[in-house]
């Protein structure tokens, strides 16, 4: 059970996708103006790493690995990715239009995102069971929304700061923030 729970917060945690592993970051820095709007991808995409972990292990250890077709792994987890965005696409544009047009092309965008394929394929590296895999993508997903709703909350608060000087403004105080928020971010390798 311990072994779970530090596979999530790993995960989430000191391995942060878009913090220590650097992926996923044009939806990060894209999305993450508002803290609503990056709470609602945060959420999408906790939806479909979690599940697409699960999925393409099971892929993996039941159809690729057993027929001899792994070296197919990384089209088939790109397929299946690709498939779970667009139901989240299709649920969020009928349920939510308001949200689905504040997303925009960083919805779409979740079937590229690096992180995804990136949680999938570490899965397989580790040789993760299929429990072990959805608490990893869950956990990953989970960093991934910490990480953006964090630094949705630092741009709103930045945004209109009149004493920020005019070099830092915009696009350089947003990297600054997220350099920032890494060297944070590095305090929790003692976790481990």
């Amino acid at each position: 059970m311990t072994s779970l729970v530090m596979i999530v917060v790993t995960a989430a945690l000191i391995n942060n996708v878009v913090l220590s592993q650097f992926l996923g970051l044009c939806s990060f820095l894209g999305v993450s103006r508002q803290i609503k709007t990056s709470a609602s991808l945060g959420a999408a995409v906790i939806f479909v790493i979690t599940i697409a972990a699960g999925v393409a292990n099971l892929l993996y250890d039941f159809v690729l690995d057993p027929l001899g077709l792994s070296y197919l792994q990384t089209i088939v987890f790109i397929l299946v990715i690709a498939a779970l965005v667009q139901v989240v696409e299709m649920f969020l544009k009928k349920t939510m239009p308001a949200l689905h047009a504040a997303l925009g092309i960083y919805l779409p965008l979740i079937t590229t995102n690096c992180a995804v394929l990136g949680v999938v394929l570490t899965n397989v590296t580790a040789e993760y069971n299929f429990i072990q895999s959805v608490l990893a993508g869950f956990g990953t997903a989970v960093g991934y929304t910490i990480a953006i709703v964090i630094l949705a909350g630092i741009r709103e608060r930045v945004e209109d700061n009149e004493n920020i000087p005019a070099p830092f403004r915009g696009a350089p105080i947003v990297l600054l923030s997220a350099a920032l928020m890494a060297i944070a971010f590095m305090g929790f390798s003692g976790l481990a």
